[in-house]
């Protein structure tokens, strides 16, 4: 019973959505300007391809991608060492009673995708297909 529930999560609310994007594009602004004065982040171009806000909006969770997928670990250290200007910058930029908490962590969609387009090229899996 409680692992159905568990698969059952509930999806984000409008307010989720929308906070989530506007969090998310000005972490990229911010990217893009420059904003952030740190030697990582400046010698690195990153990708925030999605924020997820908690359902009571204190706490947001950034999923970031450098360019090319490398040194992920250090961007993300980075972008730690920065999060109480992140916060403030966002606290401006986004109409709420308290600026969200923020966590960064990596985003592995891509590498899911590539899992999977390597298994749908497989031989095993052509050799299924050609079947029918």
């Amino acid at each position: 019973m409680s692992r159905q529930k568990s698969h059952q999560a509930k999806a984000p609310s409008q307010r989720q959505l929308r906070v989530g994007e506007l969090i998310r594009h000005k972490l990229a602004e911010m990217l893009a300007r420059g904003e952030i004065y740190d030697d990582v982040l400046a010698s690195h171009v990153v990708t925030i391809t999605e924020v997820r806000m908690s359902p009571d909006l204190k706490l947001a969770t950034a999923y970031v991608m450098p360019l090319g997928g490398k040194d992920t670990k250090v961007v993300i250290e980075a972008l730690g060492r920065n999060v109480r200007f992140i916060r403030g910058e966002i606290a401006h930029a986004v109409d709420l009673r308290s600026a969200p908490e923020i966590r960064f962590r990596e985003d592995e969609t891509f590498e899911e995708v590539q899992r999977i387009d390597r298994l749908l090229h497989s031989d095993k899996v052509r050799r299924d297909v050609e079947k029918d």
